[in-house]
């Protein structure tokens, strides 16, 4: 039988005494677009935070794309080395630095030749449709250009795993459907496997091959989507 391309195996994480992820188990084939989804404190976000290494799992054991990633309590590969890209909820792209800087930055982490980058970066803003805002700032963009952004900043590592963490939680339903779109071009051209953590139904129906719900760290039911 093929191994998955992501494997959780009775994960879990807690906070103290309380149990973000309770023995979670997961897996995941390559290609597949699962969409986590559950109320505000399930534990969706800590579940994209184990598979990043953002976090440590407290037992149980994580497999990557043929690599055991964590397990034991430990992180065993870091995030850098785990060929994924991360959209996080608030975006997070650094305010200081042009869009063109915020994807250089990724591109050193990953150890990308610097003769290299000026044409990954080109290529990964095109994919986008934002190859005019380069030179800009964060602060200098619309909500839409800003979320691109940390697409093309999870895209241009040219990982195999997408994770997005409520990305589209913060806009107006017209752009809610534009960017849905978005995603499901990117992960046709792509070819990636992609995890979205949301609480939104209408998420899942558009981009779900597979829906996982949550509750209190559990997994409590899955089936296969809509789309």
């Amino acid at each position: 039988m093929t191994e998955p391309f992501l494997r959780l195996g009775s994960v879990t994480k807690r906070y103290g005494i309380v149990p973000a992820v309770d023995n979670l188990s997961l897996e995941i084939v390559t290609g597949e677009s699962v969409v986590i989804l559950g109320p505000s404190g399930c534990g969706k976000t800590t579940v994209l935070r184990l598979i990043a290494g953002l976090e440590r799992p407290d037992a149980g054991e994580i497999r990557l794309d043929g690599r055991t990633v964590a397990r034991g309590g430990r992180n065993l590969v870091p995030p850098h080395q785990r060929r994924l890209g991360f959209v996080f909820q608030d975006l997070a792209l650094w305010p200081h630095l042009t869009v063109g800087e915020n994807l250089d930055f990724v591109l050193g982490s990953v150890a990308v030749g610097r003769a290299d980058r000026a044409e990954r970066i080109r290529e990964v803003l095109e994919l986008v449709r934002i190859d005019a805002l380069a030179g800009r700032h964060p602060h200098q963009l619309s909500g839409g250009e800003q979320q691109r952004v940390a697409l093309a900043r999870a895209l241009v590592g040219r990982p195999r795993l997408l994770l997005l963490d409520e990305p589209f939680s913060s806009f107006d339903p017209d752009l809610r459907v534009a960017l849905r779109a978005e995603v499901a071009r990117l992960r046709g051209a792509l070819r990636l496997t992609v995890i979205l953590v949301t609480h939104d139904r209408d998420d899942a129906a558009t981009l779900a091959d597979r829906v996982v719900e949550m509750q209190r760290g559990r997994v409590i039911a899955e089936r296969e989507g809509q789309r």
